[in-house]
């Protein structure tokens, strides 16, 4: 059984939600403040796209949220070992000096749906699983190899993508840093981390 996918909705993240739905608290400031004030924006400036699932027994209440947009990873600006990683699976590697991505920009469970009884997955997990598939689908319009995001350096969101199957596109702050062009006296804030989509295309 999937909570997300059998007792809730996916819709569009819109001016409707907004003014239909209760406000979305995933105990992040920033993140409620993006979903609360300027998502609308951020759509209408084509910068992303947003979108949530609400609850079928109460479609007032948001119980996740995510923003995606375009991005790629730039191979010449990695380091030799991530670029030689990242190029020993794709084919003809001399022709593409990045390769298409897209990028979760925001991502939010509602505290109250933090963990259901009796569901193996936490909503977090299952949220993560259709974005990952969404991606897959043969309906897809565009080409996507990679998810990758920029998540808060923190070690509770770190240790989400990780177990989600991320890896670190750095293998230290101090080397992020330093292809990042972040001076290294600076706190480093996010990490990005990347997911190869081909793991999950093999699989089915």
């Amino acid at each position: 059984m999937s909570f997300l996918f059998e007792k809730c909705t996916f819709k569009i993240y819109n001016e409707n939600i907004i003014i239909n739905c209760k406000p979305f608290d995933c105990d992040d400031k920033d993140l409620n403040e993006f979903f609360a004030k300027d998502v609308l924006n951020y759509t209408n400036e084509l910068l992303g796209k947003s979108y949530c699932f609400t609850l079928d027994e109460d479609e007032k209440q948001i119980v996740a949220a995510f923003t995606i947009s375009n991005d790629s990873i730039k191979t010449y600006s990695l380091p030799n070992a991530r670029k030689k990683k990242i190029n020993s699976e794709i084919p003809r590697i001399k022709q593409m000096k990045s390769y298409p991505a897209v990028l979760i920009g925001r991502l939010g469970v509602n505290i109250n749906f933090r963990k259901i009884k009796g569901e193996e997955k936490t909503i977090g997990d299952q949220l993560m699983d259709f974005i990952k598939s969404w991606f897959i689908d043969k309906a897809n319009k565009t080409g996507c190899r990679f998810i990758v995001v920029d998540s808060y350096n923190k070690r509770a969101p770190i240790e989400y993508y990780k177990r989600n199957g991320f890896i670190e596109l750095f293998s230290s702050e101090e080397q992020e840093k330093e292809y990042t062009n972040i001076p290294l006296d600076l706190k480093l804030n996010t990490r990005l981390l990347y997911f190869d989509l081909i793991l999950l295309k093999n699989m089915n």
